[in-house]
């Protein structure tokens, strides 16, 4: 098991967020869990909205870059770009990629732009518990 975790984006204001917030409740006892970006920006509010729905509070969550990180303790980094650029570790580690789209960029009615939250959500609490279940 990877007894630390980093979830890596670009903005990290949505898909890392969800990631980080995920990972520290399913994650085995003891696994230290980040997220970062390459841009940070701020923490979407969707993002802590559909986290809430499912009892996690993600209001303590900001936005940061790889400067923030303790990078020489990561043992694993999850990259969550799709349709952009993903940034890049600064050392070799293990890798995971998970290409999912930004639901920041989900437009439409306000139901439809939490419709695509919940469903980055659900796929990486997915991902997340295969990932979980495999090593430990």
């Amino acid at each position: 098991m990877s007894d630390t975790i980093l979830f890596l984006c670009v903005a990290n204001s949505a898909r890392s967020q969800l990631a980080e917030g995920l990972a520290r409740r399913l994650a085995p006892s003891g696994t230290r869990v980040y997220s970062a970006g390459s841009e940070p920006g701020t923490i979407n509010p969707l993002a802590v909205r559909v986290l809430a729905e499912i009892g996690i509070d993600a209001s303590a969550q900001r936005s940061k870059g790889l400067d923030a990180i303790p990078l020489d303790a990561i043992d694993l980094v999850v990259t969550l770009c799709a349709e952009e650029v993903c940034p890049l570790f600064p050392r070799p580690v293990r890798k995971l990629h998970w290409p999912l789209r930004d639901p920041a960029k989900a437009t439409g009615t306000d139901d439809a732009r939490l419709a695509a939250f919940r469903a980055v959500r659900d796929e990486l609490a997915t991902r997340l518990e295969t990932l979980f279940r495999a090593d430990g």
